[in-house]
């Protein structure tokens, strides 16, 4: 009787640690109903399930730093390099590049503890019946803050991540000291103060309340396609996308990405995972629905974004990895500026 029990014993802690081993568990910042299905195929192809605690970024951080060596979270999945490089740099990530993700993603659009696995870029859109395409040839980030744009540019608060992560990219560039000056005229040259999202900014453009937005690839894209409605794609059918520094370093790129956290229980799943979110299947899938730009040269982008141009030189020099690392000095220049 005690040997049977024992060995039932041993059985249930064996079967125990397996169905342990067998999952994932994912924090992730990315609002789309499509990633869920994407870790369902995910599972279906491996065994491993994924679990999926899903939240804004401030509080999935603050989670896991509170949580510490108790955390149960493997991988933090999120929509900004500048948010990876912040956990990073807390230590709150052990290294996630195998092989494979090292021959898939570009050493610029990733660190040693984290990847990129989707692109989007953060270009103009501007109205054509007020801004002629020669008034754009050559133009720059850096060009925005001359005169001759004043009261005609839109763009949201400093609070937002994505334009910390731009600015930071600048002073990457250019230095502190210059951007500090470009920020204060950018600031001289806005049509209204910052409000709403990246989709209020080509709103505004499309209502005549400005002439030229700043915003990213993927709500343009999303706007078109009729997801949010009617009157947004007719609006997004008034205003036209313009990729800027083709003359230089290229359009600014940012990535949604994730790594494995320090902690992770089942970082080998995790690793599987990232691997997966790579191949040209995940990519497909991501692009498809989120409009962004897939990580692998293999894979095309949507019909929808393919539209807004294919042959766009990418700023493939700035490492998204730096925009964490001047972050800090991005959002105080952009406040001393007098960007609310």
């Amino acid at each position: 009787m005690i040997k049977k029990l024992n060995l039932f014993t041993i059985i249930f802690i064996f079967l125990a640690k397996f169905s342990y081993a067998a999952e994932v568990n994912v924090f992730s910042a990315r609002h789309y109903d499509s990633d869920l299905q994407l870790y369902e195929k995910f599972t279906a192809k491996t065994g491993i399930k994924v679990n999926v605690v899903s939240g804004k970024d401030k509080a999935l951080e603050k989670r896991i730093i509170e949580e510490a060596e108790s955390s149960k979270a493997d991988l933090y999945i999120t929509s900004d390099a500048g948010r990876l490089g912040d956990l990073d740099s807390k230590g709150f990530f052990q290294n996630s590049i195998t092989p494979a993700i090292e021959l898939a993603v570009p050493s610029n659009f990733r660190s040693q503890n984290w990847t990129g696995i989707s692109k989007r870029a953060r270009i103009f859109y501007y109205d054509p019946n007020k801004i002629s395409l020669e008034d754009l040839n050559g133009i720059s980030y850096e060009d925005l803050a001359d005169k001759k744009w004043k009261g005609k540019i839109v763009i949201r608060k400093s609070n937002n991540i994505y334009n910390q992560s731009l600015v930071a990219s600048l002073i990457k560039n250019n230095g502190k000291d210059q951007t500090q000056q470009w920020a204060k005229n950018l600031v001289s040259n806005f049509a209204r103060k910052p409000k709403g999202n990246d989709r209020a900014q080509i709103l505004a453009v499309a209502a005549g309340e400005a002439e030229l937005a700043i915003a990213n690839t993927y709500y343009y894209a999303l706007m078109l396609s009729g997801q949010k409605g009617e009157d947004q794609k007719k609006a997004a059918l008034k205003v036209l996308p313009f990729f800027p520094n083709q003359n230089d370093r290229g359009a600014h790129m940012n990535v949604s990405g994730g790594g494995i956290l320090k902690n992770s229980p089942n970082p080998q799943n995790a690793k599987k995972l990232l691997e997966f979110l790579l191949t040209k299947e995940a990519q497909e899938h991501i692009v498809n629905n989120t409009f962004e730009y897939p990580m692998l040269e293999s894979v095309k982008p949507h019909p929808i974004v393919q539209k807004m141009g294919m042959n766009f030189k990418q700023d493939l020099t700035t490492k998204v990895d730096d925009y964490q690392k001047n972050q800090a000095d991005a959002l105080e220049i952009m406040l001393k500026a007098g960007w609310k």
